[in-house]
Formats: C-alpha cells, sequence, structure tokens
C-alpha cells in the first residue's frame, strides 16, 4: 500500500475528463422547479453528453446536506429548465467516451454493464444507484463508473490498480464487499480486530519482557534459541512498534465517537452564509461569460454574498461576482466573513502545507487563508484563496486524531511523507514488524499441532489402559 493504494477517481481527475463547458444561448431558469427560498448547499454546472447541466444539493434543516433524504444531486438541463431524465445506454456510452478521450484512455468502449455493487463502489454505488460500468478495450484494462441519473463518472480502475488493491488495501482494511456493503457491521469487526489486534500486542510485549533471564555472565538476555530466539529478541525491539500501529489503526475508525467533530459542517455554514435558489438563479442569469477552458462552475458564498467560481480542466479557478465579473477574494474579504464567528485570533496566507494541513496521498490546494479561532477548541480554518471556501476546520478532537492516527500509522511526518527517505525508513521497519509477527504465527501453529498430537496421543493411551471388553465396545 506504500506504492498502489486503493482505486478511486480524485476530484483532478474527475476536472481532466470533463468537456469544456458552453452556456446554452437561451437557458431555462425559470423552467427549473425549485421554490425560491430553497436552501441550497451545493450548485455546480457542467456538460454531460453534450448538454449544459446544473446540479443542486438541497440543505436540512441542520445546514448539512440532504444526501440521506436523496441519492443524487438535483440535476436539471439548462437550456429547457426540466430535470434531467435517466440517462440511455446511447448517452452511458457518449459518456463513457467522453471521459476515456478527455482522461487520455487509449482504448474504445468495449462493453457498458448495469451492476448491483462491486468490490471496486462499496462506498460510491448507495449514493449513486443506478450504476454502471464502462469497460475499455485498452492495455491498461481500464474501468470506469456512471451514475445513471446524474451522468457523473464517479470511479475509475486498472487491471493494475484492481490487482494490488486485492493484495493490499482489501486485506489491510478489511474490505470485502459482502462486509463493506454494511457499513456498521464493518466498522464494528475492525474495531473489535483492532481491539483484539491491541490485546495480543501487549500480551506478548508482557511475556516477552517476563521471560528476560540474568545468564552466567550476569547480562540478561533470551534464554531461547533459534527461530524462538528471533522472535524474542524482535518482538522487544518492535513490539512497540506494532502496538502504535494496530493502535492507530483503532483510532482510524473514530470508536465509539472518539473524534467525532462538526467543526467542518458548522464553520463551513457560518463562513459561507445562507445561499437560497433565488441568489444562485439571478448569479446564473448573469452569467453571460466564461473564462476560456472552464469545464465546471461551482458555487462559492462566502459571507452570505452568491459567488461563483470557474475551473478549469488543470485547476485553474476564476472567482465570479453575483453580477457575472471576476472578483479576485482578497484578505478583506475574508476578514469580513470570518466576523460572524468567534473572534479571529490570526489570519495568514500559507503558500506550503503546516502540521494540519499538508499534502501525503493526495494533494491540497495552495495557497490557503489560515485563520486561527479564539474558541474554546482553538480552531484552525483553512480557507482556499481563490474561491473562499472552507476546505479544512480542525478543533482540538482533528488534532487528537491527527497525532494519534494519522502521524503514527502512515507515518506523514514533515520529511517522512514523499520519495526515497520515506521507503528507506518505512521497508524495513514493516519487514521487522512482520518478522514478529510471522514467525509468531508460525510458531504458534506448530505449537498448537503438537498439542493436538499429544492430546491424541493421550487419548489413545488412556483407551489402551482400559479392559478389554470395554475397549471392543467403545471400538464398536
Amino acid at each position: 500500500m506504500l506504492f498502489v493504494d486503493y482505486p478511486r477517481l480524485l476530484p483532478a481527475g474527475q476536472l481532466r475528463a470533463l468537456s469544456p463547458f458552453h452556456l446554452p444561448a437561451d437557458g431555462e431558469l425559470a423552467g427549473i422547479t425549485l421554490p425560491a427560498d430553497t436552501a441550497l448547499a451545493s450548485a455546480r454546472l457542467e456538460m454531460v453528453v453534450g448538454k449544459a447541466v446544473l446540479r443542486v444539493v438541497p440543505e436540512k434543516g441542520d445546514g448539512r446536506a440532504i444526501w440521506q433524504m436523496r441519492a443524487s444531486p438535483l440535476s436539471y438541463d439548462l437550456a429547457s429548465g426540466a430535470p434531467l431524465a435517466p440517462l440511455s445506454r446511447q448517452d452511458l456510452a457518449k459518456v463513457g467516451m467522453e471521459f476515456g478521450r478527455n482522461f487520455g484512455i487509449d482504448g474504445l468502449v468495449a462493453a457498458i454493464t448495469p451492476i448491483s455493487v462491486d468490490q471496486w463502489t462499496v462506498q460510491a454505488f448507495r449514493a449513486n444507484r443506478p450504476l454502471y460500468r464502462v469497460d475499455y478495450a485498452d492495455a491498461a484494462g481500464s474501468s470506469a463508473y456512471i451514475a445513471g441519473l446524474t451522468g457523473e463518472v464517479v470511479q475509475k480502475t486498472t487491471r493494475f490498480e484492481r490487482f494490488w488493491g486485492w493484495l493490499g488495501a482489501v486485506p489491510h482494511w478489511l474490505y470485502p464487499t459482502v462486509l463493506r456493503q454494511n457499513p456498521a457491521a464493518w466498522s464494528q469487526v475492525v474495531i473489535w480486530t483492532s481491539l483484539t489486534g491491541c490485546f495480543l500486542t501487549v500480551t506478548g510485549i508482557w511475556v516477552g519482557i517476563s521471560r528476560l533471564r540474568r545468564g552466567k555472565d550476569g547480562a540478561i538476555g533470551s534464554p531461547y534459541r533459534g527461530l524462538w530466539w528471533w522472535h524474542h529478541m524482535a518482538g522487544l525491539a518492535f513490539g512497540l512498534l506494532a502496538l502504535t500501529w494496530v493502535g492507530s489503526g483503532l483510532f482510524s475508525m473514530s470508536p465509539w465517537g472518539l473524534f467525532d467533530s462538526d467543526a467542518g459542517s458548522v464553520e463551513r455554514q457560518r463562513l459561507a452564509g445562507l445561499m437560497r435558489w433565488t441568489d444562485m438563479r439571478a448569479a446564473l442569469a448573469n452569467l453571460n461569460r466564461l473564462p476560456i477552458g472552464t469545464v465546471r462552475v461551482e458555487s462559492a458564498p462566502l459571507g452570505g454574498k452568491t459567488m461563483l467560481i470557474a475551473i478549469a480542466a488543470d485547476g485553474r479557478r476564476v472567482r465570479i461576482d453575483g453580477w457575472g465579473r471576476p472578483a479576485i477574494l482578497t484578505r478583506a474579504d475574508v476578514a469580513a466573513a470570518l466576523r460572524n464567528g468567534p473572534r479571529v485570533v490570526s489570519l495568514s496566507l500559507l503558500s506550503e502545507g503546516d502540521s494540519y494541513y499538508y499534502a501525503h496521498k493526495e494533494p491540497v490546494r495552495l495557497p490557503v487563508w489560515r485563520a486561527v479561532l479564539a474558541d474554546p477548541q482553538a480552531t484552525h480554518l483553512y480557507i482556499d484563496a481563490a474561491s473562499g471556501t472552507l476546505l479544512r476546520a480542525v478543533d482540538g478532537t482533528g488534532r487528537a486524531e491527527r497525532w494519534l492516527w494519522k502521524a503514527p500509522h502512515s507515518f506523514d511526518l514533515p520529511g517522512l511523507r514523499h520519495g526515497a527517505l520515506r521507503y528507506i525508513f518505512v521497508l524495513p521497519l514493516l519487514a521487522a514488524v512482520t518478522l514478529v509477527c510471522g514467525s509468531g504465527a508460525w510458531m504458534g501453529m506448530r505449537k498448537l499441532g503438537r498439542d493436538l498430537q499429544r492430546t491424541r496421543q493421550g487419548i489413545r493411551r488412556r483407551l489402551s489402559r482400559r479392559p478389554s471388553f470395554l475397549r471392543s465396545r467403545s471400538q464398536s
């Protein structure tokens, strides 16, 4: 898993695969049947099979997106104002061809298959059903997954990623489809197997310490020889490291709500302010011209003002106000939006990541505004310098999670997140812990086999001592 992660289509990959966006000449915003005062969590524009499509996600009363109430965002054809109809097989083929061409897949669409759920869509299936898998006739064995109601491509895999995923991420995360499609059951299995691993590791360390003996020369060492000696010494040297990995794996599940926090949703709503459909409709009506290369337009409200952000395939972003004019985000804009919450201790522009906002397995947007709040949690807010969107909120719980889970489990420490030094440092440690666990498991199985053999021999001896007429009766 150091080299090949679980297959997933990152946001940058989604952007790269989108076709250039074109506003319809005579859009029918008035035909979109949404109440004017509908509160929106988000809105975005993009192309689907040659149609300009608006996708909106309403909010619940508590400010969260209503994913629980509706599986997909509401999608509308901007040219007619009508809800986007489920995609036909021909439309799915067009989406697949556009995605493959824009993403650089060297092969035509070979097959389109409706799926229930498979190993690579256990997370994406429920929110995007009906889901279709598009297989390409390329050398890499590429597959893409398309949501049938919205036309969004939500996952992409290759034969290489699937092969190593079965050997790496699936067993490591206990990710078999039959278990992972039931999130509650999967969570409990991971939590209790991690707790079992912690118990076994702690008892192993305790036994290892208690078995140390003082030799004739006065030196303290192991009384064992051969493989047992290697297991004893390696367990004492690297057992604590094994415990930190198993324990941090347990923390990754936030057992019993240990790391639950609502800082992200609360601060996001506070910073953005209320966005209603009537305001978004007015902003879209004023959107007459877009920067060249735009593939997506997203809502980016800030301080109660409805703003838009035009995004290019390479990630470039241009902020647009409600009148359709470019609007560069300034420090004053961010400071004004932050007045709605706790007092700001500091506001600084970061061009590089810090201890709580950094690139590890995924890139992060830079530069960002970092605001430190004077609330009891000393919450850190990381705000996109281009759009004003809140990218991350880290409170006291988030900082504890970062150091108790991410730091020990993934070694995401400065200087060890990327490059050759990471592998030089991590691979020998992985090998040492593998020696401890592998030798312990092998010796345990050998001892179990010997114990079973002794038990059988003992039963035979007891039977052989019984009177002849009882032996014959038991044999019969």
